[in-house]
């Protein structure tokens, strides 16, 4: 298992990789050696997730979204498989983490007294300004 909050842990089953041939560094070897990792996680069919969680997590993937509701995470900025892996699933992990946090709602609230007064005065300061712009009379 692996424990994303005090409330959410993932089964490692429920996380694919594939292993693909990346295009960053690596010199003759990333011809060759498939490092790139493909991280599959099926947002819509988790039974780890809380509903809110998921409805969260599926508008913060965006695009690396699929219409089936499978989040694909590719990283390839390491030139070992093991440090894309974990680079991958840190990712992974920091995403439904930030989805875990519900928004806060909004309160709405009014403008005090002494806002209003400031408000109006400079509109008085400001007017008087403009006043004093017209013509001059003789």
């Amino acid at each position: 298992m692996i424990q994303i909050t005090r409330t959410i842990a993932l089964d490692e089953a429920e996380i694919e990789e594939t292993f693909i041939r990346a295009s960053g560094p690596g010199g003759q070897n990333v011809n060759k050696v498939s490092t790139a990792v493909q991280l599959r996680f099926d947002v819509q069919g988790s039974p780890s997730l809380p509903e809110g969680t998921r409805l969260r997590l599926m508008r913060l993937a965006g695009r690396r979204l699929t219409r089936d509701g499978v989040l694909i995470l590719i990283a390839q900025s390491h030139r070992t498989q093991e440090r894309n892996r974990a680079d991958a699933l840190e990712r992974l992990i920091a995403l439904i983490q930030e989805a875990a946090i519900p928004p806060i709602p909004r309160r709405p609230t009014r403008p005090t007294l002494g806002s209003k007064t400031r408000r109006l005065e400079a509109k008085g300061r400001r007017s008087e300004v403009k006043k004093l712009r017209g013509d001059v009379e003789e």
